[in-house]
């Protein structure tokens, strides 16, 4: 059994390969620093002991206070933006793009066969998402904001362009695109929908994500634009990133399981 580990700062996912070749996925809360009796909890969740376990590639947040063999398994540290470009490919299908990693924050990385370099990012990613979630809507609960955004309008919080400047279009943006995030509440005391609420909070984080991406790739020179990370759980979320990704004709990949894919692509780097 060959496994690997991301310790992100709100997940740890694992991806496991028995001997068939065959793939395990599983993901728990971040709890603490990385340590040995963290490891052994993380495999304990997916059924696997150390005795199990050929090597363990590690990846993610502080990943150097692990020792380099536990149990007489021998660790292999993978270097994080490495991890993210080769998983971001691999499960894209794809031989070049930029890679972004949305998840507690927003990391952008060129990744081409030659190598993996960081090249953008923003703060805004899932950690902004429910932060604003627990202050403005009373929850944290990353599902619940989903399905409240789902079920909301952002207009209900953001300026639209045709408020600010009329019904015309600016560029490629249609009238009923967001002009000025939350907007209406600095014009006027009003008290929105917490559907609406959440609708802004989703419709804030996966535009800026969207920009960002999009800016990032083309300064590179990159057609293809993946996004992976747990932030793509969110139905709402890859609502967004489409919707921006067609008013400035953005190839945007959002490949099935991009949770897990800084995790995959440090399997796949240990395996070389």
């Amino acid at each position: 059994m060959q496994v690997a580990i991301d310790f992100g700062a709100s997940n740890t996912d694992v991806v496991a390969c028995d001997d068939a070749g065959e793939l395990r996925r599983w993901s728990m809360p971040s709890i603490g620093q990385p340590s040995e009796s963290r490891v052994r909890v993380i495999l304990a969740a997916g059924q696997i002991e150390l005795a199990e376990v050929e090597w363990l590639a590690v990846t993610g947040g502080n990943r150097s206070e692990l020792p380099m063999v536990i149990d007489g398994v021998g660790l292999r540290p993978i270097a994080e933006v490495a991890a993210i470009g080769r998983g971001g490919l691999a499960l894209a299908g794809l031989e070049a793009a930029a890679i972004v990693s949305a998840g507690s924050g927003t990391a952008v990385i060129a990744a081409r066969t030659e190598g993996y370099q960081h090249i953008s990012g923003t703060g805004v990613g899932g950690g902004t998402l429910l932060g604003l979630a627990r202050l403005l809507i009373g929850t944290a609960d990353a599902q619940a904001v989903d399905a409240l955004a789902r079920a909301g309008s952002h207009v209900g919080v953001n300026l639209t362009i045709a408020e600010v400047v009329g019904s015309t279009a600016i560029g490629s943006l249609p009238p009923n695109t967001t002009a000025v995030n939350f907007g209406k509440l600095a014009r006027q005391a009003i008290t929105p929908s917490r559907p609406d609420m959440a609708a802004g909070i989703i419709n804030l984080v996966g535009q800026v994500i969207a920009v960002v991406a999009i800016n990032a790739a083309r300064s590179q020179g990159f057609e293809d634009i993946v996004v992976v990370g747990h932030l793509t759980d969110l139905a709402s979320i890859r609502t967004t990133l489409a919707e921006v990704g067609g008013f400035y004709n953005a190839r945007i990949h959002l490949p099935a399981g991009g949770g897990y894919a800084t995790a995959h692509g440090a399997l796949l780097m240990a395996q070389g």
